[in-house]
């Protein structure tokens, strides 16, 4: 719990600066995709291997989305969904 709370008040300082501000949210969005993504696969009990094939791409690219290592388009996404019988939601909040 400790550590935790170090983290979150160590990150409420870090996001006053500007820059930071601005990285920060960027990763946070993409990691945010990649959660979501890998979280559908998983829940079809689909490896990256097979959704790659499905996709005719490379696990390592599955790979790297997941890991939100790559910018992913927004078609990329519905190709991503539609193979995972998924529908993608764009919400601005």
């Amino acid at each position: 719990m400790e550590k935790n709370n170090s983290f979150r008040c160590h990150l409420k300082k870090e996001l006053r600066n500007p820059e930071f501000k601005k990285a920060y949210k960027k990763e946070d969005f993409l990691v945010r995709v990649a959660v979501e993504i890998a979280s559908a696969r998983e829940e079809k009990h689909m490896s990256q291997k097979e959704l790659a094939k499905k996709m005719h791409t490379s696990q390592q690219a599955i790979s790297r989305i997941e890991q939100g290592k790559q910018n992913v388009s927004i078609g990329m996404i519905e190709k991503i969904a539609e193979v995972l019988g998924h529908k993608p939601i764009l919400k601005f909040v």
